[in-house]
């Protein structure tokens, strides 16, 4: 009989990026908050992408690079006229 901590258990052979139960008995409100308004974001980066964007620094400048060579956008959208159903006849 083989030793049951030998065995590999189904997390481990499970794809690490399927989504997972996640268990939140142990959680702790606000723990993360300070961070979070730091202004922290993660984003996940494709692996075809990952020579071209070794780490944050790299992606940082790809980002302000194509922020200055795109035209800005007005802020708020132009609204088209409706036309009255008299006017449709």
């Amino acid at each position: 009989m083989k030793n049951s901590r030998t065995t590999p258990s189904l997390e481990s052979q499970a794809d690490p990026l399927e989504p997972r139960h996640l268990d939140f008995t142990r959680a702790v409100r606000g723990k993360y908050y300070e961070r979070m308004q730091a202004g922290t974001n993660l984003v996940l980066i494709d692996p075809d992408l990952l020579d071209a964007f070794p780490d944050s620094a790299s992606v940082n400048q790809a980002l302000r690079s194509l922020k200055k060579n795109t035209t800005p956008r007005s802020a708020a959208p132009t609204q088209r006229q409706r036309k009255t159903a008299s006017a449709a006849r």
